[in-house]
Parts: C-alpha cells; sequence; structure tokens
C-alpha cells in the first residue's frame, strides 16, 4: 500500500490512477476540502498523518505530494513517527541538493528515501505522468508497481543516484521555460503582422500543430488559449525549477543562453501588456492549474 500526503491537483489525479489500477492507496491532506474530494473520487482518505502511518502495512511506504517549500516541514513532523525500513518518497519539485541531505538524514535512521520528479500537470491523470526517479535501485524497484502505474510506456526513468531524479526535473522545467518563451515570441511577430498581411495567427498556429518540425504537446495549449479570452495579467510567475537551472548551469560553468533568457522574461513579464506575457499566463493555466491575474475593472 501507498500512503500518499498532498491531494491537490496532481496529488489527487496520481491516487486515482493508482485506485484504477488495482493498487491500494491510503491519502491525506491538511485541507478537508481536498480529503472530501479524494473520498468523493474513490480515494480512502485519513484524517490525520498520525492514523495514516497507523494504518499503513510495515514497511510503510509514504509519498509526499507537497509543494517543495513544504517539504521540510512535512518531513520534519514525519521522522520522530517512522521506522527502519519505511520508504519515503518526495515526489515535487524540491532542490536537488536539498534531496541529496534529506536522503542521507532518513538513510542515517535506517529509512529510505526516493526524489521523483513528476511531469504531466493536469494531463496526468488520463495521459500518464513522466516520471524521473533518483535513488537506490532497489528501492524503485520496491514500489516499481506504483511508478509504472503513473507512468504512460516509456516515460518512466531511474535516472540516477540521490538526487538525480530532481536534478533532471530541475533541467526538463528549465526547457519547459524556454520553449514556452519561444512559442509565445513567435505567436507575438505573427500577431505584429496581422494587419498588414491579413495574417491569422490562430489559424497559422493550429497548422503547425499537424506535420511541422514545432508541433508538440505545449504548440497544442497555446492554439487552445488563442481560441479563448486572453485578457489577463501578463503575469507569468517563476516556480522555482526554471531559476535553480540557471544557477546550477551557472555553478557548473555551463552557458544556458535559451534557459536563462526565458527565465529573465518572467521577470520582466510582471506589469507588461504584450500579448506574449498573456500568452504564457495562459499556458502555464491550460497544462498545469496555475491561477491568472484578471486585470482590475475601473
Amino acid at each position: 500500500m501507498m500512503g500518499l500526503l498532498g491531494l491537490g491537483r496532481m496529488g489527487l489525479g496520481m491516487a486515482r490512477r493508482w485506485s484504477r489500477a488495482g493498487l491500494p492507496v491510503l491519502g491525506y491532506d491538511p485541507d478537508p476540502a481536498a480529503r472530501a474530494r479524494a473520498a468523493d473520487g474513490g480515494v480512502p482518505v485519513t484524517d490525520s498523518v498520525a492514523e495514516l502511518l497507523s494504518r499503513l502495512p510495515r514497511p510503510r511506504n509514504l509519498w509526499l505530494m507537497v509543494p517543495a517549500s513544504g517539504v521540510e516541514e512535512a518531513l520534519e513532523a514525519l521522522k520522530p513517527q517512522l521506522a527502519p525500513g519505511d520508504l519515503v518518497v518526495d515526489g515535487g519539485n524540491s532542490p536537488y541538493q536539498e534531496s541529496q541531505r534529506r536522503g542521507n538524514e532518513l538513510a542515517a535512521l535506517g529509512v529510505g528515501f526516493l526524489d521523483v520528479g513528476v511531469s504531466g500537470g493536469l494531463f496526468g491523470e488520463e495521459e500518464g505522468y513522466g516520471l524521473m526517479v533518483g535513488g537506490e535501485r532497489a528501492l524503485v524497484e520496491r514500489i516499481l508497481p506504483y511508478l509504472q502505474a503513473l507512468a504512460p510506456e516509456g516515460g518512466l526513468v531511474h535516472a540516477g543516484k540521490l538526487g538525480a531524479g530532481h536534478y533532471a526535473k530541475m533541467v526538463h522545467n528549465g526547457v519547459e521555460y524556454a520553449l514556452m518563451e519561444a512559442y509565445a515570441e513567435g505567436i507575438e511577430l505573427l500577431a505584429a503582422a496581422q494587419e498588414e498581411l491579413g495574417l491569422d495567427p490562430k489559424a497559422v498556429v493550429n497548422a503547425w500543430r499537424q506535420g511541422t518540425i514545432v508541433r508538440s504537446f505545449l504548440l497544442d495549449r497555446f492554439a487552445e488559449v488563442l481560441a479563448g479570452d486572453l485578457e489577463v495579467e501578463p503575469f507569468v510567475a517563476d516556480s522555482g525549477e526554471g531559476r535553480w537551472a540557471v544557477e546550477e548551469a551557472l555553478r557548473r560553468g555551463l552557458p544556458v543562453p535559451a534557459l536563462a533568457q526565458a527565465l529573465f522574461a518572467r521577470w520582466e513579464s510582471q506589469g507588461k501588456a504584450s500579448l506574449r506575457y498573456r500568452l504564457l499566463a495562459l499556458v502555464r493555466r491550460a497544462f498545469g492549474g496555475h491561477p491568472v491575474r484578471r486585470p482590475h475593472a475601473d
């Protein structure tokens, strides 16, 4: 059985995917509304972490699906209740150095640790989540059915040693920033010629989705948001991983101009009315459920 701490956008989708695969899962979230949504979706839940731990068979498997900012607090609360042989999986977007430290600290207690980068957003429950796993192979094998149930065919990789999963996810998100920035800049350039050439950016982007070299999942999301309401504030959040990727490149002396520029563009976006930044904000909502800011009425 897997104990899942965190029943938010992705955690709940993962739990339901496990349940559909016939894998037992027991969930907990501090938010009563999240627990209620999970229960309504057929996922059994507990009212406390202590109850969750008491109901899991030993040695226990625990998967954390909480924001990076909440992982340390969650682990510190868990540590006194863990026992040798237990396994903790961090499926959030933690800095890989922190995952290495946490894994080593838990190892001193006889507790296993895996860092798992998870990609898929709102589409993962239906299409599968890309998984990048770091840690000992024996621990990966221990929960392999759960990993395989989450991932689409070919979408699961044991990336390497402790920290490798979150390192791979960090780089993944840096690349994501750069791809989104390139698409948004291109669409803005199409729109700039709309009046002069009678060019229809929506039609062009839809055509790009079929047969062209630049077709992709992200381009599909851009096409979707172009067909809807674009009146949002041009505020594109920097959730951390893209920044960490650039910092890591600086530490290793590697030039990553596309990743760096995409990060700087997100910082620049605040307060700018550019179509490019509105598109980026809307596409983040389309694939990940991230909030957008609507303009204030006068």
